[in-house]
This record gives structure tokens, C-alpha cells and sequence, in this order.
């Protein structure tokens, strides 16, 4: 059975006290999609601005999202 996940995509930036790393794919439907592609078909649905990396539509592409 399919899955629609609509919600939250972002680019985070995740600090440490050893490190930190910035605009790393997030937001909750992200994660949502990136789980549930392991068991069902996805579809994903959210709000990108027009400088939203290529780099994470290829990441969705190759879970078949």
C-alpha cells in the first residue's frame, strides 16, 4: 500500500562540541519519507524554495520517493 507523507522539509544545520555541519537534509516529512521508503512506495509532498540543493531530489530519487 502506498504512503503520502506531507510536512516539513528544511536544511539544517547540526552543531557539536567537536563539529558542525550545515545544510543537511531535515524536516520531519523528510525523515518520514527516508523510513517508510524501506517498506512501501512514497510519495512526498512539501514546501522547497527555488535554491533547494539538486543533490537532495537525487537522494529521493534513489529511495524511489
Amino acid at each position: 500500500m502506498p504512503v503520502l507523507i506531507v510536512g516539513s522539509i528544511a536544511l539544517d544545520t547540526v552543531k557539536t562540541p567537536v563539529e558542525e555541519h550545515a545544510d543537511l537534509l531535515g524536516g520531519s516529512a523528510s525523515y518520514a519519507a527516508a523510513a517508510a521508503s524501506y517498506f512501501a512506495p512514497v510519495k512526498l509532498v512539501g514546501i522547497v524554495g527555488s535554491d533547494f540543493p539538486e543533490s537532495e531530489f537525487d537522494f529521493w530519487k534513489s529511495r524511489k520517493i
